[in-house]
């Protein structure tokens, strides 16, 4: 196997890195599925597109379909455990900008609005890019 696309697969992680992926995964799908198509009280890519173009993320509606489809895509990449490292990375930089363009200014606590638990889901997904998928994963299972 190529040593780059071996580098991306290995995981040194075991079991717990496991349940904190599949846990992240279904959080950032739940996200992504009110972005893209309006579940679970969303308001879909139309109204999404609206709110970041107000808070000056333009265009709104790309804004909004690529944030929801790294959230929904990516946190079904966790969830299976299939290229979890890139998939990792997408939702760590889509943190990052929810943070920095909307919760910073409203201080640590989620009773705010605050930043607390987008960094707890930065936590979560720097650990995944750092030691890969984990014991249950299909990349542990392709790379072996």
């Amino acid at each position: 196997m190529n040593n780059a696309i071996s580098n991306i697969l290995s995981t040194r992680a075991g079991s717990g890195l496991s349940v904190i992926r599949i846990l992240v995964g279904v959080i950032f799908m739940a996200h992504g599925a009110q972005k893209l198509f309006g579940l679970f009280g969303g308001y879909g890519l139309e109204g999404t597109g609206q709110w970041m173009e107000s808070i000056g993320l333009a265009p709104g509606y790309l804004m909004a379909l690529l944030s929801g489809s790294a959230e929904f895509f990516g946190g079904l990449a966790l969830v299976i455990g299939l290229l979890a490292r890139p998939a990792a990375l997408a939702l760590s930089v889509t943190l990052v900008v929810a943070i920095f363009s909307v919760h910073i200014h409203n201080g640590l606590f989620m009773s705010n609005n605050g930043y607390e638990f987008a960094l707890a889901l930065l936590a979560g997904t720097v650990a995944v890019m750092i030691e890969g998928a984990g014991r249950f994963s299909l990349d542990r299972l392709i790379a072996r």
